[in-house]
């Protein structure tokens, strides 16, 4: 067996992986490019590949098909989420799928409090302010650029992944007091904790599988046994209006997916109390943007900011890019280096495992998996 690698890996985890196996290392931060799915098929065949590991290459149906009666075996993803991979094609022609969830929960957590940080103190208008030479008398910035603190503010939180509960417990650091609304997780709590602003405690957990349409990657489905997971300080509120009207910042942690399109719309951001602030690190699609940026415009929410957008990069002629109350960072929620170490460590045990005829611990589609694995 040998590997084609396209994903970022760590020096120490490309090391581990090359005494595995013979290793061809093409990442695409050293390529600058992902590889079209056509070469990628091609090349799969021509130089027999056992295993492909990507993190952002796309892998439609063609790849697998392509590779019928081939050498390809498992396909990892440097990612949470899958959909640029094919997987109910991976499934029917025999190849094992693994992921690496949660490897960027940390790093967009972090920056979420950090976008936080920069509406509350005005950060790049600070910065600004001293760098173009504007900072001329020392006392200006105190009458006209004072900021507000997050202690003693109220955090709403839509959608309690692993990110989520991330910002939760980093923000109660901050001594912010955190609510949250979750769909899946509100069909899934007992009758008791159906009321409003209920405090979570691990006995409110009743699974049932049927409940996450959502069908996100590391949603609080994931929590074993019904772990509260840190967040018995988190008040979980009965529907999104009655989160959203409660908020001085809210952010948004839902999946990008169909589901979740529109869920802050009109109605419900009408709802947001007066000086509310909106961060969205999560699902450009859960917001509204028409009325989103005519909320700005009109201040009745004090501020935005955003690291997800419809498009990537961001269209030229977006209306956000006009708004002096916006903070815009470029998709880097999860660009950090341990988000490499993570994901590089985490493919290496499933490959690893693969190798050793066990069944990866990642395995998304557990349908390609033999009766022996």
């Amino acid at each position: 067996m040998k590997a084609l690698v396209l994903a970022p890996f760590t020096p120490e985890a490309l090391a581990r992986l090359k005494a595995m196996l013979p290793v061809t290392y093409e990442s695409w931060t050293d390529t600058r490019r992902l590889m079209d799915p056509d070469e990628l098929a091609r090349r799969i065949q021509a130089e027999g590949y056992s295993i492909v590991v990507v993190e952002a290459d796309f892998l439609p149906a063609e790849v697998f098909q392509s590779a019928v009666g081939g050498a390809l075996r498992l396909v990892g993803v440097c990612r949470s989420r899958l959909d640029h991979v094919d997987v109910e094609a991976a499934t029917r022609h025999g190849v094992a799928v693994v992921n690496t969830p949660g490897r960027n929960a940390q790093a967009v957590a972090e920056l979420t409090i950090g976008l936080m940080l920069a509406l509350a103190r005005r950060l790049c208008t600070l910065d600004a302010y001293v760098k173009e030479g504007r900072w001329q008398n020392p006392v200006e910035p105190y009458l006209h650029m004072g900021g507000s603190e997050l202690a003693g503010k109220t955090l709403g939180i839509l959608g309690l992944g692993r990110v989520g509960r991330r910002v939760a417990r980093l923000a109660q650091a901050f001594d912010m007091r955190v609510l949250a609304y979750d769909p899946p997780l509100a069909s899934m709590l007992s009758p008791a904790a159906q009321g409003s602003g209920y405090r979570l405690q691990a006995t409110d957990y009743s699974p049932k599988p049927e409940a996450w349409s959502l069908g996100r990657s590391g949603s609080v489905s994931s929590l074993p046994g019904g772990q509260v997971d840190g967040l018995e300080d988190v008040r979980f509120m009965a529907n999104l209006p009655e989160l959203v009207s409660q908020c001085d910042y809210l952010s948004i942690h839902v999946p990008d997916i169909q589901q979740t399109e529109g869920l802050l719309g009109r109605d419900v951001l009408a709802l947001a109390k007066p000086g509310c602030r909106l961060i969205n690190t999560g699902s450009y699609r859960a917001v509204e943007e028409a009325v989103l940026v005519e909320a700005l415009q009109q201040k009745r929410l004090a501020g935005a900011a955003f690291d997800v957008f419809e498009t990537h990069p961001i269209m030229p002629d977006s209306p956000l890019l006009r708004l002096d109350n916006v903070v815009l960072t470029p998709h880097v929620g999860g660009a950090t280096l341990e988000t490499v170490a993570r994901h590089s460590h985490m493919m290496v045990e499933d490959i690893g495992r693969f190798l050793q005829g066990l069944r990866p611990r990642h395995l998304v589609n557990p349908g390609s998996w033999g009766s022996g694995g």
